[in-house]
């Protein structure tokens, strides 16, 4: 692990100690820094899960990834900096708050003083680490998080400021490697039943909003205002992502 030239890539010049406040600013540094997205997908490029692998495509190249891809590097980066980090499986809710299979999502645990969920991979979700054993909701940038505990851990995110809550991934706490998470991955680069076969993302938080490439649609978010405008072109395209992200594909 090349820790300096990830540092470099993720525009992170602060503190290297191994506690809570330098995890949140590795966090978020690493949030806009790296993109969430699955070009390598439809563009027929394989995703290889290995350290080595990883490291060549969001740091040399300077892509970003999808969660077996950002949560695993970033995993490495804080295993690297002494941080003790163990990769777990999630399953998704989808919109009727049913759960997908095993091993569908890579989050991350760090265990510091306390314990903090770690997720530099799920698109538009929380920014900073939460803490694993609060019952009371988190709120970051005026959205409220809950990790609930029964037999799996359940995070969620309310709803409009009511009392709403919808389930983002469940999770138990028994750490995976690569491996484990392949059969998944697989799935997700070829089946006509994902979401990542289906349609092209990009998105990236920036320092006040968010920025998305939707197949078709530019996504601009900034101080809670919303634009979006049609791309009408692969050049335009093309461009696009190299100005937002700084991908060429």
């Amino acid at each position: 692990m090349d820790i300096a030239a990830y540092l470099h890539r993720i525009n992170y010049r602060g503190p290297l100690n191994r506690d809570g406040e330098t995890l949140r600013q590795l966090h978020l540094a690493h949030l806009r820094s790296v993109p969430f997205e699955n070009l390598s997908i439809h563009a027929g490029q394989p995703i290889v899960l290995n350290d080595d692998a990883l490291f060549d495509k969001i740091v040399t190249r300077k892509r970003g990834g999808f969660c077996y891809e950002l949560n695993g590097l970033f995993s490495a980066l804080l295993r690297a900096l002494g941080f003790q980090v163990d990769r777990l499986s999630a399953q998704v809710a989808n919109a009727e708050t049913e759960f997908s299979s095993d091993f569908d999502h890579m989050t991350l645990l760090v265990t510091l003083a306390e314990r903090w969920l770690v997720d530099v991979g799920f698109g538009e979700s929380f920014i900073e680490p939460l803490r694993l054993d609060k019952a009371d909701p988190q709120v970051q940038d005026g959205r409220a998080y809950r990790i609930e505990t029964a037999d799996d851990y359940l995070l969620g995110l309310q709803l409009n400021d009511e009392n709403v809550w919808k389930p983002f991934y469940r999770f138990k706490l028994q750490a995976y490697d690569y491996q484990d998470f392949e059969e998944r991955c697989r799935f997700h680069q070829t089946s006509p039943e994902s979401h990542f076969t289906k349609n092209r993302i990009c998105s990236m938080l920036t320092m006040n909003g968010r920025v998305s490439i939707a197949d078709t649609r530019l996504i601009v978010t900034e101080s809670g205002e919303r634009n979006e405008q049609p791309i009408s072109s692969s050049e335009q395209y093309e461009t696009l992502l190299r100005k937002h992200f700084g991908i060429a594909m």
